[in-house]
């Protein structure tokens, strides 16, 4: 279990390209393996998964307690339903960047300075790939606070900038709401996903 200590406005975060410069000099992991900003365990994280040449983005809430070569059950379908789908690799980003086991947990307020480095995160993870796959999976938390369609609406403009396919596995929710992965076959097929539209019908 992951329950915040404090609220992110009284630690220091670090910058997404300060965290990122970090990781390539990590030694307590493989980093020609791993993906991990910053590379440390802390109350935040931008970004876990594995390099590879055609990463699978796949898009959660916020973060719980995986790390490198200790993966949860979330990141462990996650990784199954990326390369039964054709994906070298698995890249798990959060609509927002606070670690919290249980999403109640979150903070009330979002921090706009974690907002801004994590937007720099997902704009990195668009980056590493051409025609970046960018995998809608939050399922209902999304309804826990208010400040989360607000980012995802950011992302969702960050995503056209760079030409995301959106997709989702499984059936979404009576409210529209995309899959959780966690309860996911692994033979789960990606099938397009109108994000758009979903965005457009969140309250």
């Amino acid at each position: 279990m992951h329950v915040p200590s404090s609220t992110t406005k009284e630690i220091n975060v670090l910058s997404f390209g300060d965290a990122l410069e970090m990781s390539g000099k990590a030694t307590d992991y493989n980093a020609e393996r791993w993906l991990y900003v910053p590379p440390f365990y802390t109350e935040y994280r931008y970004i876990l998964g594995t390099r590879g040449q055609k990463p699978l983005i796949c898009v959660g809430i916020n973060p719980s307690t995986a790390r490198p070569d200790a993966l949860d059950n979330t990141l462990k379908s996650v990784e199954r339903i990326a390369h039964f789908n054709g994906y070298d690799s698995f890249i798990m980003f959060n609509v927002y960047a606070q670690r919290a086991t249980d999403p109640d947990d979150m903070e009330s307020d979002e921090n706009e300075y974690l907002h801004r480095q994590n937007m720099e995160a997902f704009e990195y993870a668009l980056s590493l790939g051409k025609a970046p796959t960018v995998w809608a999976a939050w399922g209902t938390i999304v309804e826990k606070r208010g400040y989360l369609k607000r980012c995802m609406t950011e992302m969702v403009a960050l995503g056209k900038k760079h030409g995301a396919r959106w997709v989702k596995a499984g059936a979404c929710s009576k409210a529209g709401h995309p899959h959780h992965p966690l309860y996911l076959k692994k033979d789960s097929p990606l099938e397009d996903y109108d994000v758009e539209k979903y965005i457009s019908m969140l309250g």
